[in-house]
């Protein structure tokens, strides 16, 4: 494997973070507190995998992809790039402050911030998913 494949690994990684979360949520909501934890503990997994591989991607390609299709691909894509980046940012405080009163028991707090982190990691997961698809699957760059 080579550095211009990990978008294909990050956007790969951020869709097993999407059905992790959505399966953590689907199982607290039936009182499935074991399957809700160890969906969590992947989702925090992948999605650390999903940052490390992100990181070497962008520490090791000089290329910036820039998004060429006009239009409204081209409004839809930088409308869901300029949400998507100040969240993904933010997701990582709110995780802490989600997972660790988890850790300690601390079970109301822990609910609490999760009501506001599990949206917003959803999002960033999902509109990472997209992010790579438009650049990369449906509106690529024209090869020169």
């Amino acid at each position: 494997m080579n550095v211009e494949q990990l978008p294909l690994v990050n956007a790969s990684l951020n869709g097993v973070a999407t059905v992790l979360i959505v399966a953590a949520l689907v199982a607290i909501k039936a009182d499935r507190k074991e399957v809700h934890k160890r969906c969590m503990f992947g989702a925090l997994l992948v999605s650390a995998a999903f940052l490390t591989s992100y990181l070497i991607y962008h520490f090791n390609v000089v290329a910036v992809t820039r998004f060429a299709y006009p239009g409204w691909p081209r409004a839809v894509y930088f409308f869901i790039l300029l949400t998507h980046i100040p969240l993904a940012i933010l997701v990582l405080p709110l995780l802490w402050l989600t997972v660790v009163p988890a850790v300690r028991g601390e079970f109301e707090k822990h609910r609490r911030w999760a009501r506001i982190t599990a949206p917003v990691w959803l999002y960033v997961s999902v509109t990472g998913v997209l992010v790579y698809l438009m650049l990369y699957v449906w509106y690529p760059a024209p090869v020169s």
